[in-house]
C-alpha cells in the first residue's frame, strides 16, 4: 500500500471528526520529540548512576536542564571528562564518547581567552563555583561562545568526587 493512500484514507477520516487539527501532524516531529526525550532519559539514568556510585552530596534537577537544552559534563577529581550529555553533538559535533577519557582543555585553543581560562582553572583549583564564558573549539574547528557554569562535587564525607559543568552556548 502507498503511503498516499493511507494519507488520503486518514485525512477522508478525519474530515468526518470535529477536530480542528490532526493529533500528530508530522512523523518527523513525532521522532524528533521522541529521540529527544529517550536521551535525555539515558542521560539523566547516567547521571544518577554516577552520583549513586560516588555518593554526591548534592543533586540537580537534570531532566530540565538535559531538556532545555543545556549540555551537561562531568570530571573526576583529576579533571578527566566520564560523562557528557548526549546534547553535546549539537553545541559542538562531539559525539559523547569522543570526549569521555579527555580534558575539557579539549575544546580550547588559540582563540579561548587565557584569562577566563586561568580564572577557571583557579576555581577549580579553590573548590569554588564559576560562571563564566568562554571561547571553544567545535569539532571541525569553528568557534562558539561556551556560558560555563562549573561547581565542584562533594561526597557525604566530604571528599571532592566530580566537577559538574552546565554549559549552554552563549549569544
Amino acid at each position: 500500500m502507498k503511503l498516499s493512500n493511507y494519507e488520503n484514507a486518514m485525512a477522508k477520516y478525519y474530515s468526518t471528526l470535529s477536530l480542528s487539527s490532526f493529533p500528530l501532524t508530522c512523523w518527523d516531529f513525532y521522532s524528533k520529540s521522541f529521540d529527544k526525550l529517550r536521551l535525555t532519559l539515558s542521560d539523566t539514568m547516567l547521571l544518577n548512576k554516577i552520583v549513586e556510585e560516588n555518593k554526591w552530596n548534592s543533586t540537580w534537577d537534570y531532566k530540565e536542564e538535559l531538556e532545555n537544552d543545556t549540555v551537561i559534563v562531568v570530571t573526576d577529581a583529576k579533571l578527566q571528562i566520564v560523562f557528557a550529555s548526549n546534547n553535546i553533538v549539537k553545541m559542538n559535533g562531539y559525539i559523547p564518547d569522543e570526549v569521555v577519557g579527555n580534558s575539557p582543555k579539549m575544546f580550547q585553543g588559540a582563540a579561548t581567552n587565557t584569562t577566563t581560562s586561568k580564572e577557571i582553572s583557579e576555581a577549580v583549583k579553590s573548590l569554588k563555583p564559576f560562571d563564566k564564558v568562554i571561547i571553544n573549539y567545535c569539532k571541525d574547528g569553528s568557534l562558539y561562545k561556551c556560558h560555563i557554569k562549573g561547581y565542584p562535587i562533594f561526597d557525604k564525607k566530604g571528599n571532592l568526587t566530580n566537577f559538574i559543568a552546565f554549559e549552554k552556548i552563549a549569544a
